[in-house]
């Protein structure tokens, strides 16, 4: 059931004229569901202008959230989102704080004594609009989430893939975990353009804390090694411990002419030699 141009206009004035007495009520209900994660203070603010917004939306006849006069609501909800998904508060509970706007404006009512059938038609139209801007707050809450969790597996993946210098010339990859494919993108990237930086001719791919060499790993491995050799860098495989030297047999993995080494302190001491027969 939509708002009519006439529900609006009437509902505009009872939250202007009620304005201090809604929030009240409004801030005392989400401040009890929410369990005192926020202060008072700050969700009065917050309620006083959705409130401010709300009574906008309607004094423009608004009959929905889709209006221009709606707008300025829009945004509010929208910000409203963004901080609570930031501060870690739940979609539920972001959006039931919309939801306790209606409890605010029946109390509201009841405080009047305004229980005729014009009044709760009256309600009934302005509880769809409040449900609309609760969904609208619920799935502006769900992208804002989804944009945290993809910058956060973003800083993960970078965070998770140093390229640390050990000696002039010499770049070392430590990889800790499973290497899937955006990981060992992630890797290829740094790893070739820390070469660049570094002018360096050596770089160690360190597989220590790999747990398992599979086939999928070994390819992304050896693509990675193609690249940096591609950039003019040699590379050198080192942390191939007994059972993942068993496994890359029994699997048939060729290497080829990559060096690899037991230890990262192996793999050092073998490019230092190679550096001094070139130096010679």
């Amino acid at each position: 059931m939509a708002l009519s141009a006439d529900e609006a206009a009437r509902f505009a004035v009872v939250l202007e004229d009620h304005q201090e007495a809604l929030v009240t009520v409004w801030t005392e209900r989400v401040a009890s569901t929410l369990r005192g994660r926020l202060s008072q203070a700050e969700l009065q603010r917050q309620n006083t202008e959705l409130r401010r917004g709300f009574q906008q939306a309607l004094a423009g006849a608004a009959q929905d959230l889709s209006g221009e006069s709606a707008a300025e609501l829009r945004a509010q909800l929208s910000e409203l989102s963004s901080t609570r998904a930031r501060q870690g508060f739940s979609a539920t509970e972001t959006a039931v704080s919309i939801f306790a706007f209606k409890e605010a404006v029946l109390a509201t009512l009841d405080a009047q004594d305004s229980t005729n059938a014009s009044t709760l038609r009256d309600y009934v139209a302005l509880s769809a609009l409040v449900d609309e801007a609760a969904l609208f707050t619920f799935d502006s809450y769900v992208r804002v989430r989804e944009e945290l969790i993809a910058d956060q597996t973003e800083q993960l993946l970078e965070l998770s893939t140093p390229v640390v210098k050990l000696w002039e010339g010499v770049v070392a990859v430590p990889l800790v975990g499973t290497l899937d494919s955006a990981r060992a993108q992630v890797v290829m990237e740094r790893l070739l353009q820390t070469l660049v930086d570094t002018s360096s001719p050596y770089a160690i791919i360190d597989i220590t804390g790999v747990p398992a060499v599979d086939t999928q790993v070994a390819q992304h491995i050896l693509k990675t090694v193609v690249a940096a050799r591609l950039m003019g860098a040699d590379c050198i495989i080192s942390g191939i411990r007994p059972q993942i030297a068993q496994t890359i047999v029994a699997l048939g993995i060729e290497f080829g002419d990559i060096a690899t080494k037991a230890t990262l302190a192996d793999a050092l001491r073998y490019v230092l030699a190679q550096t001094s027969k070139k130096g010679r």
